[in-house]
């Protein structure tokens, strides 16, 4: 399977669209009013887009269909695991973070990882639209996108959910843990 090409084996993509059509009707109040045949039909022309859907689902992001843009057709896709992805923990926000850190550097970053998977970090806001869908990140949190003003001056945020609610909070851009990752979104 080859990073360059962005493409899936006709067994892969079977298989994935399997797995993806029963979380669709597994959990059908995530996008009430949508047909599987129609995302279906959206994957199977988006073959690098259905790539990126099965980076998702390798790293244990769980990707489900969120919600549907009129305007320009697009289905809306966020990771949907109960906890953050297991596949992308232990890492730093950024580049920029890794390459400062000085000893005991993570493999990587929430937004290289996003970029090479061909996915955008969840926004603070799209976080919390995932939030009323259900509960996720109870024991875990995710790196969520960091606004360029905290950014600059060193720091990144995260999100989680305890206590019933929604809890925004910064750390280091540099720092990473065993329960953290981040979350996706992807529009095809």
């Amino acid at each position: 399977m080859g990073n360059e090409k962005r493409e899936l084996s006709l067994e892969q993509k079977e298989e994935l669209l399997g797995v993806l059509q029963a979380r669709f009707e597994k959990n059908m109040n995530r996008h009430e009013g949508l047909e599987w045949a129609n995302v279906q039909l959206r994957l199977e022309a988006n073959h690098e887009k259905l790539w990126s859907i099965h980076e998702m689902e390798r790293t244990g992001g769980e990707p489900d269909v969120v919600g549907y843009d009129e305007e320009t057709g697009e289905y809306i896709w966020y990771d949907c695991s109960a906890e953050s992805p297991k596949g992308r923990r232990s890492i730093c926000y950024d580049g920029e973070a890794l390459n400062a850190r000085k000893q005991n550097k993570p493999e990587n970053s929430a937004i290289q990882m996003s970029e090479d998977m061909g996915i955008e970090i969840l926004t603070e806001e799209q976080y919390r639209e995932l939030q009323k869908l259900g509960r996720f990140d109870t024991k875990t949190s995710s790196w969520i996108k960091t606004p360029s003003d905290i950014r600059k001056l060193g720091g990144a945020i995260f999100a989680d959910f305890r206590y019933g609610q929604v809890f925004v909070y910064h750390n280091g851009a540099d720092s990473y843990y065993g329960a953290r990752g981040f979350r996706g979104s992807l529009r095809v």
